[in-house]
């Protein structure tokens, strides 16, 4: 059991390039559309740098990590340790294994660095000046915010309402790392101004979010747009996870029995278990993956398979994704990186195609699991990285009773120590259940 405890990897087994699944899905990803009337795939060539564009639209299966970008990647922790959770495994006392891959030791406590560092590099290249983006709980801005000052960049971050007023530390490492942060919808925006005309108490939404610094990448020819999720490009950054967790477990001579990530816009899920699903999609593979929502925002669960717009005012090309919505506005739940409409196309695509099970998670529910885990492991997982955990429990407790010896990976998104509000809120019994 000790020899499995903790697997680590050297510096120069960062990987090389990352994985496009583009380059193996069961069918073509459906094309953006222009709405009726209006011409957003030309103002993606006006908000996005041209690597970002040129890495959305590639079916290479493998491409490049430029060498300066896999330096930072080093330079920031990578490779990230995966941990077997002995402690856990013995509370349930299950014959179950139970493995999770910490992407929570990055300087900004998650796996969203995996994206901002190659972002904030093209742009960089390009000649831009400055980013804008979107962020829910705060990890991609705080990501970002890093990025940016690493390469003498400017960064401005719109962090949707409820989550800016739940999460304050978030908004001051983002200054720390010289991020200029606007609680969305904002008084910066012609978007923003519309919203809080309408409703000044609004708690925001990430698709606002989304077209507030949209808004201001299409105004500016200095500044470009960047998304911490969803897209194409970003889930291909992500893939690093899952091609380091596959030497991993050749090393700890695993094979994956279930595979879980939680899923909002979908980039850990994607960055976890892209390279896994390869494998499943070429026949090689009998591993059985699930992605883990808040009931709040079912969007996989019971959300429609349909073109839509990935922000609220529409100044994305439609997309074909499972969506609850553009104008869908979630319940304030504390996992706020899930609080997103719609999902990325990839995963909607995968999902269509039975490739993974989507489950829902209740609010109070995954805290009860970020709890067991935290007081058994001694690591505190964010409110979004306990919905994997209820999920890897759950399973541990079926193998319990049927007595199979599973092994069990959970990616762990990241973790939570800038979440305690909502920690806070489930023991003094103020938490709400989610629907």
């Amino acid at each position: 059991m000790a020899k499995n405890f903790k697997i680590t990897l050297s510096s120069d087994e960062v990987p090389k390039n990352w994985y496009n699944i583009n380059a193996d899905l069961p069918e073509p990803l459906p094309k953006p559309k222009n709405s009726e009337g209006h011409d957003q795939i030309a103002a993606l060539e006006k908000a996005f740098t041209k690597a970002a564009l040129e890495q959305e639209f590639s079916t290479e299966r493998y491409i490049k990590i430029p060498n300066e970008v896999r330096e930072l990647y080093m330079q920031m922790g990578r490779p990230s340790p995966l941990f077997r959770a002995t402690r856990l495994e013995e509370k349930l006392n299950t014959p179950a294994k139970i493995y999770y891959k910490r992407e929570d030791t990055s300087p900004t406590g998650s796996h969203k660095l995996n994206s901002a560092i190659p972002q904030a590099y093209f742009a960089k290249k390009e000649g831009v000046e400055r980013l804008t983006t979107e962020t829910g709980a705060g990890q991609w801005g705080t990501a970002l915010s890093l990025a940016c000052n690493l390469l003498d960049l400017e960064c401005t971050v719109y962090m949707v309402r409820v989550s800016f007023n739940q999460k304050p530390d978030r908004k001051n490492i983002m200054n720390i790392y010289d991020g200029q942060v606007f609680a969305s919808p904002s008084n910066n925006t012609k978007v923003g101004r519309e919203i809080l005309e309408n409703d000044p108490d609004h708690p925001g939404s990430l698709g606002i979010a989304i077209s507030e610094a949209m808004e201001e990448a299409l105004e500016y020819d200095n500044v470009k747009y960047t998304l911490g999720s969803v897209l194409n490009h970003v889930m291909l950054h992500q893939t690093v996870i899952g091609q380091e967790l596959k030497v991993q477990l050749e090393k700890a001579e695993e094979e994956p029995d279930v595979m879980i990530a939680c899923t909002g816009g979908g980039s850990n899920f994607a960055g976890a278990l892209f390279p896994f699903i390869k494998d499943k999609i070429d026949g090689n593979s009998d591993t059985q993956f699930i992605g883990v929502e808040p009931s709040a925002c079912p969007t996989l669960t019971k959300g429609s398979y349909e073109y839509d717009f990935g922000d609220t005012n529409g100044f994305t090309p439609l997309m074909k994704m499972y969506t609850l919505g553009h104008d869908f506005v979630a319940p304030t739940v504390h996992a706020g990186g899930l609080r997103y409409h719609g999902m990325s196309p990839q995963v909607s695509l995968l999902a269509d195609h039975g490739l993974f099970e989507a489950r829902s998670a209740h609010q109070q529910d995954v805290f009860k699991a970020g709890i067991m885990f935290a007081r058994n492991e001694g690591v505190l997982p964010a409110p979004e990285t306990t919905h994997a955990i209820k999920a890897g429990i759950d399973e541990a407790l079926k193998a319990k009773e049927t007595g199979e010896e599973k092994t069990i990976v959970i990616n762990f998104s990241g973790h939570g120590m800038l979440d305690l509000k909502g920690y806070a809120s489930y023991f003094e019994g103020t938490m709400p259940n989610s629907k």
